[in-house]
C-alpha cells in the first residue's frame, strides 16, 4: 500500500472506520424499528396484528417494542466496546486505523452471533420471524395476506433503502479478505469486479418487483373476468424497474472508459442518469404520498373540505406531521441533487458526505414506516382508498401494497 493511499484517509475514515460506519446504520434499523412500534402503539395502531405477528397473551409481558429494544441495546453494547477498544488502540494514527482492521470487522460476527443464537430468550420469536421473512422474500416468494403479506412487503421495502448499506457490508469483507487494502481503507466500491455491488444494490429492488408481479397475478387468478384489475401492481412494479437504469448507468460511470463506450461521451452518460434518476425520484415521491399514504396532493380531491389540503379523512397524525412527512420525503428523494448545487457537492464527493446520504435514506423509511403502517390500519378498519376500490382490489379487508 503506497504512501499516497494513507493519504486518502480523511480525519472522518480515521474516527469512524468504513466498518463501523455500515454497523452504525445498520444497528439504527433495530432502534429505528422499536420507535416505530413504541410510537404506533401510542397511536392505537396494532403493528403486530397488520403483520400477522403473535399478540402478548397477558398484559405482564413486555411489549413488542421493549423486546425490540432490548436487542438493539444487545447489539448496541459490543459496538461501543468495540470502539472504546479501537480509539485508543489507534490514537488517530493512520496506520494502526489500518492495520488494526479485525477489531470493527470482528463486530459483524458477534452481531450475527446474537441474531440467530436461539439459547437465549431475548427477541427469540421475532428474531425466528426476521429469519424466515428474509429468506422468504430473498427467495422470491411473498406470504399471502392472512399469512403476513404486508410484513413481507414492510421488510422488502426496507431492504430497498438499505441496498448501499448491504453492499458496503460485503464490500468491508471483500476489502478485508484482499491482500493489498484492508476494511478500513477508503472503499472504493468495487470489491475486485465491477459487478459485484451494483447487483447487490439492485437485489432489493428486483425483490419487490417480483412482489409486485406475485400481487398481480394473484388479483388475476381471482378476478380474471373483471378488466383494468391489479394494473396497480404492474404501475407498481415498474416503479421498481426505475431503478435498475440508475443503478447500471451509475456504475458504469464510475468505471468510465472512453474505449469501452463507442459513441457515448462522459457527458452523455452523465445526462442519461441524470434522467433516468430524475423519474425514479419523481415517480417513487408520487407513489409514497398517492399509493402508499394515501393522500390527496396529487388528485383532484385535494380540494376536498372534508379535510386539510392534500391530506385524507382519516388522520391518526397531526396535520403538520403529514406536510413535514411530504416535504422530508422530497428532500431526501432528490437528495441526489446535491452532487450539482455548489456548496453540496460533498455530500456526493466525501465518505462523510456518503454516509450522511446513507443514513438520511434510512431515517427517510423509518418515517415512511409510519405513514406506511397508519395507511394500511385504516383501509383495515374503515376501507380502501377510493382508488383502490376502482381497481377491484377490495374484498372485505384490504392488505395490498
Amino acid at each position: 500500500m503506497g504512501p499516497d493511499q494513507h493519504a486518502q484517509l480523511d480525519a472522518f475514515s480515521l474516527f469512524l472506520p468504513f466498518p463501523y460506519r455500515v454497523a452504525v446504520i445498520l444497528l439504527a434499523g433495530f432502534w429505528g424499528w422499536g420507535a416505530n412500534l413504541q410510537y404506533l402503539l401510542k397511536a392505537n395502531i396494532d403493528v403486530p396484528a397488520l403483520i400477522r405477528y403473535p399478540a402478548r397473551q397477558s398484559s405482564n409481558q413486555r411489549p413488542h417494542y421493549a423486546s425490540t429494544y432490548q436487542l438493539a441495546t444487545i447489539l448496541t453494547v459490543p459496538l461501543a466496546f468495540s470502539l472504546l477498544v479501537f480509539w485508543p488502540v489507534t490514537h488517530g494514527s493512520v496506520q494502526r486505523v489500518e492495520a488494526l482492521d479485525f477489531i470493527p470487522q470482528s463486530y459483524f460476527l458477534i452481531g450475527l452471533l446474537i441474531l440467530i443464537l436461539p439459547f437465549y430468550r431475548v427477541a427469540r420469536s421475532g428474531r425466528y420471524r426476521f429469519f424466515m421473512t428474509l429468506k422468504r422474500i430473498g427467495l422470491g416468494g411473498l406470504a399471502e395476506a392472512q399469512d403476513g403479506k404486508f410484513g413481507d412487503i414492510l421488510l422488502a421495502d426496507a431492504l430497498t433503502s438499505y441496498a448501499k448499506v448491504l453492499a458496503d457490508l460485503v464490500l468491508t469483507f471483500c476489502m478485508f479478505f484482499t491482500t493489498d487494502i484492508t476494511s478500513t481503507f477508503k472503499p472504493d466500491r468495487k470489491c475486485r469486479n465491477d459487478y459485484v455491488v451494483p447487483i447487490i444494490i439492485a437485489f432489493p429492488s428486483i425483490i419487490r418487483l417480483r412482489q409486485c408481479l406475485i400481487e398481480y397475478l394473484r388479483v388475476r387468478r381471482v378476478s380474471h373476468k373483471k378488466e383494468g384489475v391489479g394494473h396497480q401492481h404492474l404501475a407498481n412494479a415498474l416503479k421498481y424497474a426505475t431503478a435498475f437504469p440508475v443503478i447500471i448507468l451509475a456504475s458504469l460511470l464510475k468505471h468510465y472508459n472512453p474505449l469501452d463506450f463507442y459513441g457515448y461521451s462522459e457527458m452523455s452518460l452523465s445526462r442519461l442518469l441524470f434522467m433516468f434518476t430524475f423519474i425514479n425520484s419523481a415517480y417513487s415521491f408520487y407513489w409514497d404520498v398517492t399509493k402508499d399514504w394515501d393522500l390527496s396532493l396529487f388528485s383532484s380531491a385535494r380540494h376536498s373540505h372534508e379535510y386539510p389540503y392534500g391530506l385524507r379523512r382519516h388522520r391518526y397524525f397531526t396535520d403538520q406531521q403529514y406536510y413535514l412527512a411530504i416535504s422530508i420525503d422530497l428532500a431526501i428523494r432528490f437528495s441526489w441533487l446535491s452532487r450539482y448545487v455548489p456548496g453540496f457537492v460533498w455530500l456526493s464527493d466525501t465518505e462523510f458526505g456518503i454516509f450522511v446520504l446513507m443514513f438520511l435514506e434510512v431515517a427517510r423509511r423509518w418515517m415512511w414506516i409510519f405513514l406506511r403502517v397508519e395507511t394500511e390500519w385504516i383501509r383495515n378498519s374503515r376501507g380502501p382508498a377510493p382508488d383502490d376500490i376502482l381497481l377491484g382490489e377490495f374484498g372485505g379487508k384490504l392488505d395490498a401494497d
